[in-house]
């Protein structure tokens, strides 16, 4: 059941609503001319009336019960925001350039994850666009756009969207999105849109007063659940299932990242994520186009991302939290909160191997047994980072990587993450050092809950024991310092190691035992508790080596490689990447005793 406003040719509207719990609906329209129209209930509490004279632009309430006025919950615009009125969207006017878009296939994404507030100085979705160009130069081959739906004022991450279906005004609005996906498709560059399917609002969400689109089975970190499994769960399901439609069809976006679905809370025989995936799959045969879910999971459940047939839900790919988190405390020393169930090289040689360290494994932070096993799985179906949106706002003052590590352990996080064999996701100004932070942001109007989020804040930070308070989410300046300094791509160091970015990318794709995404062609071991981390792989005739040191010093081995000449490709250490100069040599064969410089990396290439 399609729900909201679509327009018809000839100037009509036709509006649908599920209101289950109103005696009856109206449309109020507001604007260009004030009307008062009754809607017609159907079966299971849908309500729809076609109105007249109704153009794009066009403004509107539902009124309930003769009383109170209400935004759609299918709103498409918002243009006055999360309390004004919703407005009539023409999705067929937009001339799109795209016809001939195949979309990106999952092994050959390289993600790169935009805050569109912050990514910059403008905090625009128009604003983006002069930008692509430099994005696909660097070899990104699709842009993930953290959450737009309609937010209270105009700073937020995103995950306080109370209209799912409505690009925020703030940054532009519905022909703003259209026009920054058309330009990534000309560029070659897929879209990623984040999708938040486990909460609504709070602030300005009115869905109560229309359906039971929550429910008290359960209890989620923003209160009672989004029902998906009790009574009249058949349409908030559908409300979603539409919703994803809308962005795939509407907005012609690749694939959806599916926010925290462990808190989609659904114990039905037919789960909501693999109703979803099934349609996803549905919708891709039909419009003759890749159409992806990546869902974000900290449940570390093979079943999420496993075919239907073999028991799973059937989505596409998933964030591998373990992966990060071991790269993380290598790199950092950071070891409180979560960080505590990680610790030394041989776990991120599980997770490069697995996909998974946590696999049925006990979990000190949890106090419990975690995850179950995923190492059968392809490597394209896991998704690594060292820096994302979460994770760098999860540090008390936002700090990135380059403010928690030196230089050198930078490159060495770029290539753990661009040589691996899986999706790679980089966030916004990792590829040049940006320093500036990311800070957790909020413009809500309310002032208990801006308290209430404040407080939260500080419980969630709780466990890592942090010194200091976190900045606060309502000041303007926490987001201001947030804003990305672009043209430090061009100065110093940012500039080798944005080369140095370039270069990684460059070997993934022109490398076939890069490229090739096979856990089948791949041996990744650490050197007998020694802080280094060797994976090989090989893809036709051809082998690649790669060595890690994360240590602050010097580290001497034997190289226990096949019978060859192995030939360096890349060396972080070199003074082309501001490195302090190589300590490795450019042959080596098997047995050959070297020294490795501390933070670094080195890939080698078997030339016989």
């Amino acid at each position: 059941m399609e729900v909201g406003a679509r327009h018809l040719t000839g100037g009509a509207t036709m509006f649908t609503v599920w209101a289950p719990l109103a005696r009856s609906v109206e449309v109020s329209v507001v604007a260009p001319v004030e009307r008062l129209i009754p809607m017609e209930m159907g079966t299971y509490g849908y309500w729809a009336v076609t109105v007249e004279n109704t153009p794009p632009g066009s403004r509107y309430f539902y009124r309930l019960d003769g009383g109170r006025e209400r935004p759609d919950p299918a709103s498409h615009f918002q243009p006055e925001g999360v309390h004004g009125p919703s407005e009539v969207v023409d999705h067929e006017a937009f001339g799109w350039s795209d016809s001939g878009w195949c979309g990106v296939p999952l092994n050959s994404m390289i993600i790169y994850e935009v805050h569109v507030g912050t990514f910059t100085p403008e905090g625009t979705l128009d604003a983006i666009i002069p930008r692509v160009g430099e994005l696909r130069d660097l070899g990104i081959t699709a842009l993930e756009v953290m959450p737009l739906s309609q937010f209270p004022g105009g700073r937020n991450w995103g995950y306080d969207g109370a209209y799912p279906y409505a690009v925020q005004n703030s940054y532009g609005g519905p022909e703003a999105f259209r026009r920054l996906v058309d330009a990534c498709h000309a560029a070659g560059i897929a879209v990623i849109y984040d999708a938040v399917y486990n909460h609504f609002g709070p602030e300005g969400c009115y869905v109560r007063d229309f359906g039971p689109y929550f429910t008290s089975k359960y209890i989620s970190p923003w209160g009672d659940a989004v029902n998906l499994d009790d009574a009249g769960s058949d349409h908030v399901r559908n409300y979603f299932f539409e919703n994803a439609r809308h962005w795939f069809e509407h907005y012609h976006v690749d694939a959806l990242r599916l926010d925290a679905i462990q808190g989609i809370y659904d114990l039905s025989a037919t789960p909501f994520l693999r109703e979803l995936a099934e349609k996803t799959d549905a919708w891709s045969q039909k419009l003759g186009r890749p159409l992806l879910l990546i869902a974000e999971s900290d449940l570390n459940d093979s079943r999420v991302i496993r075919r239907r047939e073999n028991g799973g839900h059937g989505l596409h790919a998933q964030w591998a939290d373990d992966f990060h988190h071991c790269l993380h405390t290598l790199i950092t020393g950071q070891g409180r909160g979560y960080y505590a169930d990680f610790k030394g090289v041989d776990q991120l040689v599980a997770a490069i191997r697995e996909g998974y360290v946590y696999s049925w494994k006990y979990s000190e932070f949890r106090k419990r047994h975690h995850g179950n096993y995923a190492g059968d799985l392809p490597a394209s179906r896991f998704v690594f980072c060292s820096q994302n949106h979460d994770q760098v706002g999860n540090q008390v003052m936002g700090e990135r990587l380059t403010a928690l590590a030196p230089f050198e352990a930078l490159k060495l996080a770029a290539a753990a993450v661009l040589l691996a064999p899986a999706v790679p996701l980089l966030f916004m100004g990792e590829e040049y050092g940006e320093h500036a932070p990311f800070l957790y942001f909020i413009s809500h109007n309310d002032a208990e809950l801006v308290e209430a989020v404040r407080q939260g804040r500080k419980q969630e930070f709780a466990h890592f024991r942090w010194d200091v308070d976190p900045p606060d989410p309502a000041a303007p300046e926490t987001f201001a310092r947030s804003k990305l300094n672009w043209h430090l791509r061009s100065v110093d160091r940012h500039k080798a190691l944005l080369a140095f970015y370039r270069e990684l990318i460059r070997l993934r794709r022109e490398t076939p035992a890069l490229a090739a995404l096979d856990r089948s062609a791949l041996d990744a071991s650490s050197a007998n508790g020694a802080p280094l981390v060797f994976v090989r792989r090989w893809h036709g005739g051809g082998q690649v080596w790669l060595a890690m040191n994360f240590s602050s010093s010097v580290q001497e081995f034997a190289c226990d490689l096949p019978r060859g000449s192995w030939r360096k490709l890349l060396d972080s250490s070199e003074e082309r990447w501001s490195g302090p100069g190589p300590a490795m040599p450019e042959t080596v064969a098997a047995g050959d005793e070297v020294s490795m410089a501390a933070w670094s990396v080195a890939l080698y290439g078997l030339t016989a």
